[in-house]
């Protein structure tokens, strides 16, 4: 392809984009295949000589299209949201023609400026504390894939940092502690790195949450059996019911215990304190807390506060995927754990301590020029389009939270909605005197039935989840399309659905 048959191609793919996005609410959310009917169309080796190019763009309709769940349907309530916007289409492709690894500041200056720069911008948005900036030099933020990558990295970090306090330690005795409403991303961090994980049991009387007295036992049982916590993995809106964890109580209890390494994962609600009457509910002011005892000798941050905060702009934050933010109060704990520099990587302005290298803040050497598409976003929405997109969600969930109360019979909200996640649970309505276990399992299955329901019905997009052995439905809210009318609809099939399951299980 040379210049001219591309300027033509681009000018097609952003029409064909644009037909997409007007055509939205025409597709099924989920798609009617079946395993293997996509790699079915697609040869088995590379084609001995290349194709027209008008042949390969007509495949991404017959061969993609029709094996593409719609994230950004109006209809899409699963799992969380994966935004995406014009503004940062347009920055990916800019991004392309300027294509370089980023590893050092000398690979392309912009890059890492752009990066240092955007990074504060959004965690002044967020409200967090100006320890967590780069400008300060102290701390900082970069830019990772994801946040299980975020979580990888700081656990990483926390280890040599422990292994710095207690250099004897055998890594048997390591152990990364997270809550049994923690994503996956500490199990697998634990994983990957070949150490113990514990999980706290969290309680339905605390909406789930960590407590701070739950986790004091823990890590008595756990020095009882000779385990050394490194790392406590907290969360800001956990997957399954947007739990917030209780941070003044935990960090009153980590001050106690200076090695432990305080980490907040807010993936996907961890946007929310860019809104002002949300910052109470997501406990801003403990987040931002510094420790009321002094740091060790020679280390910027103390056992009794938050070392590092992830969120993940590619959820709510009007961000195309991958776009996950970490700041963490000490740089120093990432680049003494991470920095590998050979000859060929060092240059006179890193020598001099006038430049980041961000492959010394992250796992990878090679690194996306992430931030372009977070600078256009945020430009072009501004603080009160962003703040505008995150309440227009957050009243969405409020009006559904309304329809479900007030329209399911025998529907109950198993956890206080969390922004704009809202977690429902079908019930048994018989006689209350029914055994405690068979009405438990009954439930389980009307809800069960009831996803089943909403799998078949590809106008929607539903996830399940099980928390504490009950079953439950959860609508997360999250597509800049959504309106009010989709939500009411929602509640319509909702009602035809748990009618439908009841029935079905009475036969």
């Amino acid at each position: 392809m040379d210049r001219e048959q591309f300027r033509k191609a681009g000018y097609a793919a952003v029409d064909r984009i644009c037909d997409y996005f007007e055509q939205m609410e025409t597709y099924d959310v989920v798609p009617k295949v079946k395993p293997g009917d996509i790699a079915s169309l697609i040869g088995d080796e590379v084609p001995e000589i290349g194709e027209d190019w008008d042949d390969i763009a007509k495949d991404f309709d017959r061969v993609i299209m029709p094996g593409i769940t719609h994230w950004q349907h109006p209809n899409f309530y699963a799992y969380f949201p994966a935004n995406t916007t014009f503004e940062c289409i347009l920055a990916d492709m800019y991004a392309g023609a300027v294509s370089n690894p980023g590893f050092n500041w000398l690979c392309s200056p912009a890059c890492t400026e752009l990066e240092s720069k955007v990074m504060d911008w959004v965690a002044k948005l967020l409200g967090l504390d100006s320890t967590f900036w780069n400008e300060g030099k102290v701390g900082g933020g970069v830019i990772m894939g994801s946040a299980s990558e975020s979580c990888l990295t700081v656990c990483i970090a926390a280890r040599e940092r422990y292994l710095r306090m207690h250099p004897s330690t055998p890594f048997s005795e390591l152990v990364i502690l997270a809550t049994t409403q923690t994503h996956s991303l500490a199990a697998k961090a634990a994983l990957i790195l070949g150490l113990d994980f514990h999980a706290i049991e969290t309680k339905q009387e605390n909406d789930w949450a960590l407590r701070g007295e739950d986790l004091e036992k823990e890590l008595a049982s756990l020095e009882a059996k000779g385990k050394k916590p490194f790392v406590l993995i907290a969360t800001l809106g956990s997957t399954s019911t947007g739990a917030v964890d209780r941070i003044a109580e935990i960090t009153a209890v980590t001050a106690k215990h200076p090695e432990i390494f305080l980490h907040v994962d807010g993936a996907w609600a961890g946007v929310m304190p860019a809104l002002p009457e949300c910052r109470a509910e997501c406990f801003l002011d403990d987040i931002n807390a510094r420790a009321s005892l002094p740091a060790e000798d020679g280390a910027i941050c103390a056992g009794g506060e938050v070392h590092s905060y992830c969120c993940n702009l590619h959820k709510s934050g009007l961000v195309t995927f991958d776009a996950s933010c970490l700041w963490i109060r000490d740089r120093a704990l990432l680049t003494t754990a991470l920095d590998v520099t050979p000859p060929f990587l060092r240059t006179p302005q890193a020598a001099a301590g006038l430049v980041t290298d961000y492959r010394n803040m992250s796992i990878s050497l090679g690194r996306r020029f992430r931030s372009l598409k977070i600078w256009f976003a945020l430009r072009s929405f501004g603080v009160a389009g962003f703040q505008g997109h995150l309440r227009k969600l957050n009243k969405l969930a409020e009006l559904f939270e309304h329809e479900v109360k007030t329209r399911l019979e025998g529907v109950d909200l198993f956890a206080p909605r969390s922004f704009s996640l809202v977690v429902l649970r079908v019930v048994d309505g018989s006689s209350a005197d029914r055994d405690p276990a068979a009405r438990l399992a009954h439930e389980n299955a009307l809800n069960a039935r009831v996803i089943e329901l909403a799998s078949a019905d590809h106008s929607i997009m539903l996830t399940p989840t099980t928390v504490g052995g009950y079953n439950a439905v959860r609508v997360a809210i999250g597509s800049p399309n959504t309106e009010e009318h989709h939500v009411v609809s929602l509640v319509d099939k909702l009602d035809r659905m748990v009618k439908q399951a009841r029935t079905d299980l009475a036969k």
